[in-house]
């Protein structure tokens, strides 16, 4: 407005005769091929069709902020059950301290799981059924964030979980029960020991298999220039032998859902740009305090609510995928800026009358409504290319 206010005083002054004609064409072809229409449309043209592409690829984006950060990020903290394995939880076997006691274990074990909703939980649960067994009512569940679950069955106290929860509870662990335990966890499964009257009983073993796709997606990452970092409350043992068949030499075992989030801030403290995928109601802080929470649509709601992307498929091929998808959206609202700003540099000066003096010429109106309407044509042909990218 400026701009078109300068000339058409310029050109009422000292222009040609008729002056105030000369002057209002000017204006008004200063005005017309400066509409900001293709820079409105610039960004949420290729948000939109970015979007789309992401959902017919089952990456669900909640917002546009969400694409630039996929775009940035250096380290992706990734959650093991249920995000680099199946989350298919399956029992292989149980183990009695006194011969003949694993029906009697795998009962307790089972009532007392038949009041948690953790995927172990539920595989125990699962396969005392298939086996016939009847539960016996629980009382005083409690659920021990990060370690396990104890209650009463059948008057007697039951606790199942990890190392840490026999140990609160007081029970010893014996030596030749600990090396048979340690044995299955070098293979990659999941123990849990079971304690009857605070005294080790036995233990089970849980397998969970890796995802197909999770090894070929971290080495794609890595490949990228992500560091991939994998943090689980499962044990060293079976958290090393994940981490060895994944290849991924960064990990931590024995994660507290606060040891994950003060990890993230830690990284966030160096510098990094951090992304958490996870799956589970632990996940959840992490995934809130990441620069940019993955949530797995296979998980638990709190966890979908926290990330700001969800992968319906709930794999990590996913993630390669989305930040495929986020620099491609990124580049492609930089290309529309250029065709949004491109036509109004070299059309304004052209329409203020520059070329006038040495070749006689003026834009039309007409030419420069034509100029600014294929400036917004330009924009949107380079967004729909979107549609056509291969994620």
């Amino acid at each position: 407005m400026v701009i078109a206010g300068t000339k058409f005083a310029v050109w009422a002054i000292f222009g040609p005769e008729p002056a105030y004609v000369y002057a209002f064409v000017n204006a008004v072809a200063v005005l017309i091929i400066a509409c900001p229409c293709a820079l409105g449309l610039a960004t949420p043209m290729a948000v939109m069709v970015g979007v789309g592409k992401g959902a017919q690829s089952g990456i669900l984006i909640k917002n546009a902020e969400a694409i630039e950060k996929m775009d940035k990020i250096n380290v992706l903290i990734t959650d093991k059950t249920g995000t680099l394995t199946e989350g298919k939880p399956s029992v292989e076997k149980i183990v009695a301290l006194n011969v003949g006691k694993e029906e009697y274990l795998l009962q307790k074990a089972a009532s007392l799981n038949s009041q948690s909703e953790h995927p172990l939980a539920e595989a125990v649960v699962k396969y005392a059924k298939n086996k016939k067994i009847t539960l016996n009512e629980v009382e005083n569940f409690e659920s021990v964030t990060g370690k396990g679950v104890i209650g009463v069955v059948a008057e007697e106290n039951i606790a199942i979980g990890n190392s840490k929860l026999m140990s609160e509870i007081g029970a010893d662990i014996p030596e030749n029960l600990k090396n048979e335990v340690e044995k299955e966890q070098k293979l990659g499964k999941t123990v849990s020991y079971i304690a009857v009257n605070n005294k080790v009983a036995g233990f089970i073993t849980i397998s969970d298999a890796i995802k197909k796709t999770s090894k070929e997606a971290v080495q794609k990452l890595i490949h990228q220039g992500v560091e991939v970092i994998m943090l689980t409350g499962d044990n060293k043992n079976t958290a090393k032998a994940v981490a060895d068949e994944m290849n991924i030499t960064s990990f931590k075992a024995e994660c507290m859902p606060e040891d994950k989030l003060n990890e993230i801030k830690r990284l966030q403290a160096e510098g990094k740009i951090v992304a958490m995928a996870g799956d589970g109601i632990n996940d959840a802080p992490a995934l809130a305090q990441s620069y940019i929470g993955i949530a797995m649509g296979t998980g638990t709601d709190v966890a979908i609510e926290s990330g700001e992307i969800t992968l319906m498929k709930g794999d990590l091929t996913g993630i390669v995928k989305a930040k495929k998808l986020s620099h491609s959206i990124m580049k492609n609202i930089k290309q529309n800026l250029f065709f949004a700003f491109i036509y109004n540099v070299l059309g304004v000066p052209i329409a203020a009358g520059v070329l006038f003096p040495v070749f006689g010429l003026l834009l039309s109106p007409m030419i420069a409504a034509a100029a600014m309407s294929f400036s917004s044509v330009s924009v949107i042909s380079n967004s729909l290319r979107l549609r056509n990218i291969k994620l």
